[in-house]
């Protein structure tokens, strides 16, 4: 349809060309316009006459002898259609009329067209308006220098600057076309939608003045009066609401942050972003990323939420962090302060690596205000060859750097000597205190057992230490046991050769390279542990409930 209108307004301008050369010629031989030649060879839309209802006066031109001359409060009726103006040209034998001077065509009760200057073909039903046109179509207006408008198609075109008012909205473009009856308008060639709420730009769009919504169809950028910045490719964006729904990696920036996903849908008044598909939430200012196929994000309150292959980033100058969940939620305060912060709350199946440290636990939340991290569910950290697991893990960090990590309960750290040697120690409480991402020291604390081996400094193995004691303190060098100090101890030197079988592995030993993430992608897939090798549920005093009536 669009097509077959575009070639019918190319004929129609190339007439109304030819009409205003011979309206030149007869100017300058001091005569009126001549009619335009006869479009025999086009085939008419329309069979009815133009029809003459009022003119204060009319006569013949000898110059133009085809055309009446009418002048004063000209009135002409086609189709449906009224024309009034100042003077005209009527040729009836072509059903065409040339209008001049305060020119409206009005259709019905909503439609209008006014004009310096506009020229008509009946058969056709073409009108092109010339001079400071304005198309009119109920509260929305159009404004520029040339119009041409199809009548049976319904289609006003401009091909100059024009200017489409619709409420709020100020639409802006170097061509455009108007359909009144699909309230659609087709910008192209810089467009810029203005609304007190908003700024719109791009190079080509489609705007239905019946809903508000513009559909993006290139690039374009909008940004909102609150600062949210959105690049889209492709989409639907409701001028009334805020509310956009965008496909084709589209980015919405806001404070900072960036959400990109192959579809977005954004609620501006709600302050809610939803991304779908290969999803990415940048903040830049806090030096961290979720990614997923699936994220929310919530302005009023800050909250990030992100699920399937949900992927939590922490960059840092050495390193980055990857921590992966089945649900990851991401809660910052104070966002536009100096005393900015942020909890990250792992939940199900969580699995993170870094160069340094890798580990794993059912569920995970970090306090960045008390720089703790809190592993819960058969909690386990590596660190080199050691490793460390208990009931529950809580890690402090020093800027990005893990300063120490508390082990509550069940608590066992285990240092690989070889293939099958492996020193242990196990307790109430651990206590294990790092330098530069390296372990350097370990307390244990309540119920402390130890095996130790003990080798000479060219590597002779001695033997094996068994010690049972209330507290130990553990020094590292070099990665390795450099001393131990113990309290009120009891124990068993072994050699090599004689160590008992049942003293070689601490009570709840557990070697679990078989489920430590072995690098940034293997955190996706879940490992659980042997069921021999979990941890049994503690059993906790509660305090018996008593009624006042028992007392």
């Amino acid at each position: 349809m669009r097509y077959v209108a575009l070639n019918s307004r190319k004929r129609f301008v190339f007439n109304a060309v030819m009409w205003l050369v011979s309206s030149i010629v007869c100017l300058a031989l001091s005569c009126p316009l001549s009619a335009a030649a006869p479009q025999d060879s086009l085939r008419a839309r329309s069979s009815e006459n133009v029809k003459l209802i009022h003119s204060d006066l009319l006569y013949k031109n000898r110059l133009d002898a085809k055309a009446d001359v009418l002048v004063g409060n000209v009135r002409l009726y086609h189709d449906g259609m009224f024309l009034d103006c100042d003077s005209a040209r009527f040729y009836k034998e072509e059903n065409t009329f040339n209008a001049y001077g305060n020119v409206k065509m009005t259709q019905g009760d909503t439609l209008s067209l006014t004009s310096d200057t506009l020229l008509y073909d009946g058969p056709m039903m073409q009108a092109h308006a010339v001079g400071n046109a304005v198309l009119t179509h109920g509260n929305t207006v159009l404004t520029t220098s040339v119009i041409d408008y199809d009548r049976l198609e319904g289609i006003g075109f401009y091909p100059q600057h024009g200017v489409l008012v619709d409420g709020d909205n100020v639409l802006d473009s170097d061509y455009g076309q108007y359909t009144p009856a699909l309230n659609e308008a087709i910008f192209k060639d810089n467009v810029v939608l203005d609304n007190p709420k908003f700024n719109l730009k791009t190079n080509e769009l489609l705007y239905y003045s019946d809903t508000k919504i513009a559909r993006i169809v290139s690039e374009t950028n909008i940004i909102s009066s609150d600062s949210t910045f959105v690049y889209a490719l492709r989409g639907e964006y409701n001028t009334q609401t805020g509310q956009a729904c965008l496909m084709d990696r589209s980015h919405i920036y806001k404070e900072m942050r960036d959400i990109v996903g192959d579809s977005l849908y954004y609620d501006e008044e709600k302050g809610v972003s939803e991304a779908f598909g290969s999803v990415v939430l940048l903040d830049v200012e806090n030096h961290c990323m979720l990614t997923g196929h699936y994220c929310r994000y919530e302005d009023e309150h800050g909250v990030a939420l992100a699920t399937d292959s949900a992927v939590f980033h922490e960059f840092a100058e050495s390193d980055t962090l990857y921590v992966h969940a089945d649900t990851l939620k991401m809660i910052t305060y104070n966002a536009q302060t100096d005393s900015v912060y942020r909890d990250l709350f792992a939940y199900h199946k969580v699995r993170m690596f870094r160069t340094d440290i890798q580990g794993v636990c059912d569920s995970l939340v970090t306090h960045e205000r008390d720089s703790c991290t809190y592993m819960f569910g058969q909690p386990i950290l590596w660190n080199d060859v050691q490793q460390v697991f208990g009931e529950e893990i809580r890690v402090y960090n020093n800027d990005s750097t893990i300063d120490w990590i508390h082990v509550v309960n069940q608590a066992m750290t285990i240092e690989q000597v070889d293939s099958v040697s492996y020193n242990q120690v196990s307790s109430k409480e651990m206590f294990c205190y790092f330098k530069d991402g390296v372990l350097e020291r370990n307390e244990a604390k309540g119920n402390v057992y130890v095996c130790y081996f003990m080798d000479e400094s060219d590597g002779t193995r001695i033997g094996m230490n068994y010690t049972e004691t209330p507290e130990l303190h553990l020094f590292m060098k070099d990665k390795r046991v450099n001393k131990i100090w113990m309290k009120e101890s009891s124990g068993v030197m072994y050699p090599p050769i004689a160590i008992p079988a049942e003293r070689r592995y601490l009570a709840g030993f557990a070697w679990f390279d078989y489920i430590r993430p072995q690098n940034k992608d293997d955190i996706f897939d879940w490992k659980s542990k042997k069921k021999e090798q979990e941890l049994k549920k503690t059993e906790r005093r509660v305090v018996p409930k008593q009624r006042l009536a028992d007392l």
